[in-house]
């Protein structure tokens, strides 16, 4: 029998060597305990964690329409998560951003930054007998070139 490391395969600790961390916010309490964990994991390993927010834009308008009510939303959740990181003590980059799918525009935010990982942060969802994963992360999951930390919340009782 051959281990791991005698057949080539790469092994690390976990979170040993995230040095680059992006989060996406909604403003749910699963996307802000996702930003906890990801805090914990930037401390650890001395990394930096960027923090998105994506306002999703109808095809119907153009990309760049100015959409008040979502931005002044968006910039509220924004605030949160950086009250959250500094609670942690740890310093964080945040952006809004606009695109007709969220999921696309998070996996190219990953890509740009570099991201190590990204950080999702799911409820305990079941609207029809089986749990749902949701478009957004089920998206990142399928279609991220870095790795995928998905911490989904447990059933609320």
């Amino acid at each position: 029998m051959w281990s791991r490391q005698e057949r080539g395969v790469k092994t690390r600790e976990a979170g040993a060597e995230l040095k680059s961390l992006l989060v996406p916010v909604d403003g749910s309490p699963e996307s802000l305990r996702a930003l906890e964990f990801a805090c914990g994991l930037a401390k650890r390993s001395k990394g930096k964690i960027h923090i998105v927010h994506v306002i999703e834009v109808k095809r119907s308008l153009p990309l760049d329409a100015e959409l008040v009510t979502e931005a002044l939303r968006g910039e509220e959740i924004l605030d949160e998560a950086e009250r959250v990181a500094k609670r942690l003590d740890l310093e964080v980059q945040a952006d809004l951003l606009q695109a007709r799918e969220a999921g696309h525009a998070i996996i190219d935010e990953a890509g740009e930054r570099s991201a190590d990982a990204i950080v999702v942060g799911v409820p305990f969802s079941r609207p029809f007998g089986d749990f749902e994963l949701g478009r957004v992360p089920a998206h990142i999951l399928k279609n991220a070139s870095c790795e995928v930390i998905l911490l989904r919340m447990p059933l609320e009782r």
